[in-house]
């Protein structure tokens, strides 16, 4: 007969720490957010002032790359709980660096000012959402499936137009896509602050740093798709 060893017990925390421990885990959530999509954007633009910008243009490079990142992802998720927290920070820095070398294709395409106005439109728009998340009283648990089987049609979608061009399904995509996404960041904010909360309660320190480092990855990809689909409306191409 196996022996399950028990579930950590609850640690008494005060409400002033806890509120403290709150923001101390989400202002880290954010910082590793920030770095990340610093990081893409600073290695995209390295990448497309260089002749690697023609290497990446190769359509068996780039779609090499972009299934080397899908598996980190995957990899990073199904793994962060068995990771040392800067082990899967490291991780999370390496998928950030690939993703610039295959978004600086977006830099060759739009102009300069277009990718700066609609950054700064998206860190408007995804401050006030995150807000949102963390402030409001409803539970959006049960958001959660539906927003699953959003984001399986919205990449099974993506990939058949891969194949079609259409222009109406690549406009469907991009409003849908628009508000699937204003929805992920606010479903997935609140997901990090329960999360966190869980860990801080039961006085897991480990459990509290490796939330933080698949929330900051989350949040990163809600603002990249977000900033991308925003640019298809408002950029400017070259």
């Amino acid at each position: 007969m196996n022996v399950q060893s028990p579930s950590p017990l609850p640690v008494y925390v005060s409400e002033g720490d806890l509120a403290d421990k709150m923001r101390l885990a989400m202002r880290q959530v954010y910082l590793w957010m920030t770095v990340g999509l610093l990081l893409t954007a600073g290695v995209a633009y390295a990448v497309v002032s260089t002749p690697l910008i023609l290497l990446v243009a190769n359509q068996l490079v780039f779609f090499g790359l972009v299934i080397a990142e899908l598996a980190l992802v995957v990899f990073l998720a199904s793994r962060v709980t068995r990771m040392s927290p800067a082990t899967a920070v490291g991780l999370f820095f390496v998928y950030a660096a690939l993703n610039g070398v295959t978004m600086s294709l977006i830099f060759a395409i739009y102009t300069t000012s277009s990718i700066a106005i609609t950054f700064f439109a998206t860190a408007c728009l995804f401050g006030a959402l995150t807000i949102i998340g963390y402030t409001t009283g409803r539970d959006l648990t049960n958001l959660g499936g539906f927003l699953l089987m959003g984001l399986i049609g919205f990449l099974i979608g993506s990939v058949i137009n891969l194949f079609f061009a259409s222009t109406t399904l690549y406009w469907v995509l991009t409003f849908g896509g628009i508000a699937l996404f204003i929805g992920l960041t606010i479903y997935n904010t609140q997901r990090v602050k329960k999360m966190t909360l869980a860990a801080i309660q039961q006085g897991d320190e480990l459990a509290v740093q490796r939330v933080g480092i698949i929330g900051a990855l989350s949040l990163y990809l809600d603002f990249v798709n977000l900033f991308l689909l925003l640019l298809r409306l408002a950029g400017r191409r070259r």
